[in-house]
C-alpha cells in the first residue's frame, strides 16, 4: 500500500510540469512587464538613454498636476459615458423584448449572431470603414442625409463628423456602442435564461404587468451579471485607445477633445520626440489606480443593501 501511495504522489506531482509552461509564459509576458513598469515609474528613464536616476514620486506628482492628463481623462469619461448609456440601454431593451413571454420571439440564436458580429470585426477594419462612411465630403452618411433633405426641400451643409469637437466624441461613442452592445445583450440574456420560468409564470398568474415583473423579478436576479457587464465596460472604456487613435487626426480641431488617457500615455511612451518612458509608466499606474477605485465604488453601489 505504501508503494502505491508513493507512486500516486509521484503521479500527482506530474501536473505541475503541465502547468509550468503557462506559469513561465505568464510571468515573462504579464508579471514582469507590470513590475518593470512600476520600477520605471520611479525613475527618469527615457528610450535609448541608458543612464537613469531614481526620482521617487516626481513622475506621479507631475501626472496629478498635469492639466492635459485630466483633460484626457475627462475626454475618456465623456466618450465612455455616452457609449455605456446607449450600449446598456439598447441591450436592456432587446433583453426585455426577447425575454417577454407574451412576445415569444423565435430565432434568438440568429439574432445573437447578428448582434455579436460587430464584436468579431477587428477595430482597425471598423475604424477605416467608418472613416469612409463619415467622410464629410464623400461619406455615405452625409450623402443619405443630403438626399433626404433635398427630397423634403431643406438645404443641408455636410457635417464633419470626426473633425469637429461637437460631433467627434459622440460619433466614436456611437461606433463603440455598435461594436459592443451585442456582447452586453448576450450576457444579459444569459442571465435571464438562468432564471426559472416558474417565477415569471407565477407573476403572470397573479396579474403582474411587464414592468412589475422586470423590476421585481428580472432585475434583482440578473444583478450579478449586470454588475459584471458594468464593471468590465468601465475597465474597457477607461482603457479606450484603438478607435480614437485610428479615427482622430492631429490636424483636426477635434483631436484634443477625443484624446484619451491611453492615447496620452502612448504619446509619451512611444512617439518620436516625446519618449518619456518613466512619465508614461506613471500615467499607466495612475490610470490603474483610478480604475481600481471607481470599480470598487461601482461594485459597492450596485451590490448595496436591497429593499
Amino acid at each position: 500500500m505504501k508503494t502505491k501511495k508513493k507512486g500516486m504522489k509521484k503521479y500527482d506531482n506530474m501536473g505541475y510540469w503541465f502547468v509550468l509552461p503557462f506559469v513561465v509564459v505568464f510571468c515573462i509576458f504579464s508579471v514582469y512587464p507590470v513590475l518593470r513598469t512600476l520600477y520605471i515609474s520611479f525613475t527618469d528613464m527615457r528610450i535609448f538613454e541608458p543612464d537613469t536616476a531614481w526620482v521617487w514620486l516626481d513622475n506621479y506628482k507631475r501626472v496629478l498636476t498635469d492639466k492635459f492628463f485630466w483633460r484626457a481623462l475627462g475626454n475618456t469619461i465623456r466618450i465612455w459615458g455616452v457609449n455605456i448609456v446607449l450600449q446598456l440601454g439598447l441591450a436592456f431593451l432587446l433583453m426585455m423584448v426577447f425575454s417577454d413571454m407574451k412576445y415569444k420571439i423565435k430565432g434568438l440564436a440568429v439574432f445573437r449572431i447578428v448582434y455579436y458580429l460587430p464584436n468579431l470585426i477587428a477595430a482597425t477594419s471598423i475604424a477605416f470603414l467608418f472613416l469612409t462612411l463619415l467622410d464629410w465630403r464623400y461619406g455615405t452618411f452625409n450623402q443619405i442625409i443630403n438626399a433626404i433633405c433635398n427630397f423634403i426641400g431643406i438645404s443641408y451643409n455636410p457635417i464633419n463628423w470626426l473633425g469637429t469637437e461637437q460631433f467627434a466624441g459622440v460619433s466614436i461613442s456611437v461606433i463603440q456602442t455598435w461594436m459592443w452592445f451585442g456582447n452586453s445583450f448576450i450576457m444579459l440574456m444569459a442571465g435571464v435564461q438562468g432564471i426559472s420560468k416558474d417565477y415569471f409564470e407565477a407573476a403572470a398568474i397573479d396579474g403582474a404587468g411587464r414592468w412589475t415583473i422586470f423590476r421585481k423579478i428580472t432585475l434583482p436576479l440578473i444583478k450579478p451579471i449586470l454588475t459584471y457587464v458594468a464593471i468590465t465596460s468601465l475597465i474597457g472604456g477607461l482603457q479606450m485607445f484603438d478607435l480614437p487613435y485610428l479615427m482622430a487626426k492631429k490636424a483636426d480641431a477635434s483631436y484634443n477633445s477625443v484624446q484619451t488617457v491611453v492615447m496620452y500615455m502612448y504619446k509619451f511612451g512611444f512617439e518620436t520626440g516625446t519618449t518619456q518612458t518613466s512619465y508614461a509608466s506613471a500615467v499607466a499606474y495612475v490610470l490603474f489606480a483610478i480604475i481600481c477605485i471607481v470599480s470598487i465604488v461601482q461594485f459597492k453601489v450596485m451590490n448595496g443593501k436591497e429593499d
